[in-house]
């Protein structure tokens, strides 16, 4: 399988409260486990299967994959930034392997 790959959008700043946006995308396959190769033989399911972000070491927000999702899965999600730190993002596919990406905000 090729390199899985992440872009994450926080803005850089935000006011205390303020709601903001974070967007996130991940360059994933996602075989769904119902194609077939060239052979005819059945391609195995390898789907990211869940995804969570934490803020400071407190998860946040957190979904639940499933095969229907496209290839380069697109999540966003609203925060309320209250203090500063850093994000982290963190993708499992069906075969173990994570993919993380960080993003730090600054709360005035």
């Amino acid at each position: 399988m090729a390199k899985t790959s992440a872009r994450v959008r926080v803005p850089p700043k935000a006011k205390k409260d303020e709601i903001i946006e974070v967007k996130t995308l991940v360059s994933h396959e996602m075989e769904s486990g119902v194609r077939k190769d060239s052979s005819g033989k059945i391609v195995p399911r390898n789907i990211i299967n869940r995804f969570t972000a934490a803020f400071n070491g407190k998860v946040v927000f957190e979904a639940e994959w499933f095969p229907s999702v496209s290839a380069n899965p697109y999540q966003s999600f609203f925060f309320k930034a209250q203090e500063s730190g850093e994000f982290t993002f963190t993708w499992k596919d069906d075969q173990g392997q994570e993919t993380t990406a960080k993003a730090k905000l600054e709360v005035a």
